[in-house]
């Protein structure tokens, strides 16, 4: 069965071609590679021993969307990966995410009516939680203002698919990622940024190799534990099983309503110290930080309870949080030995 995968050469998508193939399905993997490296490619094949199909496409054009359906009329499914998601470069850039993260699901969503695709696993944020009331947050807590234009597409997005659901054949599953980490455990596909990281994880781990003098903490007095921010922390392979989970819900027509979200998380909250601490634990490296002021887009605290993706989903979480910052870890060896993804 082919399931078409936007995005699938970026961190998330990559190990989820991997799931797929492993789960005995054919991805049709599209990317824009502005923000992958083609090498991915070759080092997903790597993994699964075969090779797969890829199309470079950009699907803000939809002539290109067309084009691609018609050469894969077979194609049952899609998880929509494709996005922008750099958080402070949306509060500085918000024209370049609306138009592309937008755009790009609404073209998709106009060639799946047109070619009669009905299941969509989408790759959305518990940015859409914005600063929640409550904690650990369900997924019938209020979703509150976006706090940055990144976190915003994502709730538009979800409410273009919403409606479009409810209005159409056409059945959602939207995925609510918490903090994907970490990397594939032969460390061949992982986490890769150009230039300096976005994300925490690789902070550190390019602080403990010495590319960076010190990690930036941002912010030493919110209202939290230990006054950095708190994250609920999820290894990457663990996010990709879920979307093998809801792509078999879909298939086997157990979807109850036409668009369901589930919580991805590992259900515990986990500050940036914390974080420091877990990966000096895991291995044996110390690290030099520096606590900063606070980064504008940023929210507080917030983590997951994931008791409807655990039930419903038959999902849950396999990786530690050691596990997930020992493959950080050994993925940022990898990428010192190999100056094509630097």
């Amino acid at each position: 069965m082919k399931i078409l995968v936007t995005g699938g050469l970026g961190y998330i998508g990559s190990h989820t071609v991997v799931e797929l193939i492993n789960a005995g399905f054919t991805p049709i993997v599209i990317d824009n590679l502005s923000e992958s490296e083609i090498e991915v490619k070759e080092r997903i094949e790597k993994i699964v021993g075969k090779p797969i199909i890829f199309e470079q496409v950009e699907m803000c054009n939809k002539n290109e969307m067309i084009q691609l359906f018609e050469k894969y009329p077979d194609i049952k499914g899609v998880i929509h990966f494709a996005a922008y998601l750099i958080v402070n470069e949306s509060v500085t850039n918000p024209l370049k995410y609306y138009h592309n993260n937008i755009i790009s699901t609404l073209n998709l969503l106009e060639v799946m009516l047109q070619f009669k695709i009905k299941p969509l696993v989408f790759s959305s944020s518990c940015t859409v939680y914005g600063n929640p009331e409550d904690l650990p947050v369900n997924e019938h807590a209020p979703i509150q203002p976006a706090v940055s234009p990144y976190g915003n597409t994502k709730k538009m997005c979800e409410d273009i698919l919403k409606d479009t659901a409810l209005a159409n054949d056409i059945e959602v599953i939207s995925l609510r990622y918490f903090n994907p980490i970490g990397a594939h455990e032969s460390s061949i596909i992982g986490e890769f940024q150009d230039g300096p990281p976005h994300h925490l994880v690789p902070y550190i781990t390019e602080t403990a190799r010495g590319l960076r003098n010190e990690l930036r903490i941002f912010g030493g007095d919110w209202n939290t534990k230990d006054g950095t921010c708190v994250r609920d922390y999820i290894h990457v392979v663990d996010v990709a099983k879920a979307h093998i989970s809801a792509v078999d819900r879909m298939i086997n027509n157990k979807i109850s309503e036409k668009f369901e979200v589930y919580n991805l998380g590992m259900g515990v909250g986990v500050s940036v110290l914390e974080m420091v601490n877990a990966f000096e634990e895991a291995t044996g490296i110390k690290i030099k930080y520096n606590i900063t002021a606070r980064r504008e887009g940023d929210v507080e605290a917030v983590y997951a309870d994931t008791t409807k993706a655990n039930q419903i989903l038959n999902w849950k979480t396999e990786k530690t949080l050691t596990d997930a910052m020992r493959d950080a870890w050994n993925w940022e060896k990898e990428l010192m030995n190999n100056s094509n993804l630097i």
